[in-house]
């Protein structure tokens, strides 16, 4: 793998003391540590930058700590990379797993999990900016992560538990795969914001707006449950 400029820091870390770990503020006005500063500096920064362009410096002035930290804690600007989207992840996994999709009816279910898909791109673009530039490094960084391979399992799993039950009831057609319809829930929801600059151009109406967004959602959740139906 070629060297990361950023990463000469990490032959002036120091052999002696320990590094400064204390409990500092975030942007959002939380207490936080030195370590989960970075991987909030390094969510920020990587989403605006991209892997390639953005710098440890930067990073590490954001969080308010020194950059030598970054070497302590995740070894290279790259082990820093895959904690921020190992961040990302943790957070929508634990998010998609609270709505206890198990205890709904299979079709109430499904519509909980396609309108929280949107509202979660909605809210956190810097998901989409993440994930567009993991695709731009083919997937790399989270082919070199098990922790982030393995964490979609469950959610799969928990997403065809409820499509099972569905067909069981006679609320959902047999056949669908688990895997290829959260693609098609994800992608219906994604490509509104991740091209809504472009779609708004060429359609010649805005299309980040409130009202825009909330006509969106419930086309989204349409079009699914219209799909689903046996």
């Amino acid at each position: 793998m070629k060297k990361d400029p950023d990463d000469h820091f990490a032959s002036d870390q120091p052999t002696t003391g320990r590094p400064d770990t204390r409990r500092r503020r975030n942007a959002h006005g939380r207490t936080t540590n030195a370590r989960q500063a970075l991987i909030e500096s390094a969510i920020g920064n990587f989403a605006a930058k991209g892997f390639a362009g953005a710098r440890v410096d930067e990073i590490s002035a954001e969080a308010g700590v020194n950059k030598q930290l970054v070497y302590h804690y995740f070894s290279s600007k790259q082990g820093l990379y895959q904690a921020a989207l190992e961040q990302v992840y943790v957070e929508i996994r634990a998010k998609e797993k609270a709505l206890s999709l198990e205890a709904m009816d299979p079709r109430t279910a499904m519509q909980q999990l396609v309108g929280f898909s949107f509202d979660y791109l909605q809210d956190h673009p810097e998901f989409i900016a993440l994930l567009e530039d993991e695709n731009r490094n083919r997937g790399r960084y989270i082919l070199e992560s098990d922790e982030l391979r393995s964490m979609h399992s469950p959610f799969i799993q928990m997403l065809q538990e409820t499509l099972d039950r569905g067909v069981h009831d006679g609320q959902f057609p047999p056949g669908y795969d688990a895997i290829h319809l959260y693609i098609s829930i994800a992608g219906i929801s994604y490509f509104f914001f991740s091209n809504n600059h472009t779609l708004s151009a060429i359609f010649g109406q805005p299309l980040d707006t409130a009202e825009a967004r909330a006509k969106r959602r419930a086309h989204v959740i349409a079009f699914v449950m219209n799909a689903l139906r046996p």
